[in-house]
């Protein structure tokens, strides 16, 4: 039976997936299962912080551009860079071609390989790009877009800590919260941030209630796909790969949230 979060998976949330001074009292598996589970909550709060940077640069006069560089930059600020660290990580790993073993030893080292300076170049640019683009459709479809895409990003961390997806290694926050999420609990956060997306994308009209609605759905789609080729080639998951996991998705929802 799937149990409500408590306050302390709330705390565990946001203690660890943001900057935000949230004292982390718990660190079990109990702990870990509602704090993944109220992921998408953390993203919220992210979202809409990076919204509200965006918003003030324009009502500011500063252009769309300068709108979307502060919009994506909040949120590499309030997680501390960790989960661009994360995706530069799992870049260098999955392009280093080499054994498990060895990808592995690679994605601890403190330094940032051609893949990874490749991943995070493209991944910003796109991200700029598409706020930016946002923007210039309205204030309010870059305030969706922002919102949007950090909730999904740490949905996506949800879907990816549930039941059956193994560690890649036995220490490390990768360890401490994977499989933690039971399948029926992912499939309910999946369905209620991509309703609640809908319901923000009406205010805009029936087009974009449903294109808020596709861009959840591909970010969770296409986060899945790397999250499966990495359990592949390292045998689980880490850290960094949770981070490339939510880049991934908050990226993928951005796009589809500017096409048509």
């Amino acid at each position: 039976m799937l149990r409500t979060p408590s306050p302390d998976g709330l705390r565990f949330a946001f203690g660890t997936l943001t900057v935000l001074a949230v004292k982390v009292t718990r660190w079990d598996r109990d702990a870990a299962r509602g704090g993944m589970l109220c992921a998408p909550l953390a993203g919220l709060a992210v979202g809409v912080a990076a919204a509200a940077a965006g918003l003030l640069l324009l009502a500011l006069g500063a252009g769309t551009l300068l709108a979307a560089v502060a919009t994506a930059a909040v949120p590499a600020v309030l997680t501390r860079g960790l989960h661009l660290d994360g995706l530069a990580d799992t870049a260098d790993g999955l392009g280093s071609g080499k054994p498990a073993e060895d990808a592995l030893r690679i994605m601890k080292q403190s330094d940032i390989g051609p893949f990874g300076v490749l991943a995070l170049l493209f991944t910003l640019l796109a991200q700029v790009a598409a706020l930016a683009q946002a923007y210039d459709g309205s204030w309010a479809r870059g305030a969706l877009a922002a919102v949007v895409s950090a909730t999904a990003a740490r949905l996506a961390l949800t879907t990816a800590a549930r039941t059956g997806v193994p560690a890649a290694r036995p220490e490390g926050l990768g360890a401490a919260v994977a499989g933690v999420v039971p399948a029926g609990g992912a499939l309910a956060a999946t369905a209620a941030v991509t309703l609640a997306g809908t319901a923000a994308g009406a205010y805009l009209g029936p087009y974009d209630a449903l294109r808020t609605a596709l861009a959840v759905v591909c970010a969770v789609a296409v986060a899945e796909l790397l999250l499966r080729h990495c359990v592949r080639r390292f045998g689980g998951v880490t850290g960094d790969v949770f981070g490339g996991v939510a880049e991934t998705a908050a990226t993928t929802a951005l796009v589809v949230l500017v096409l048509g």
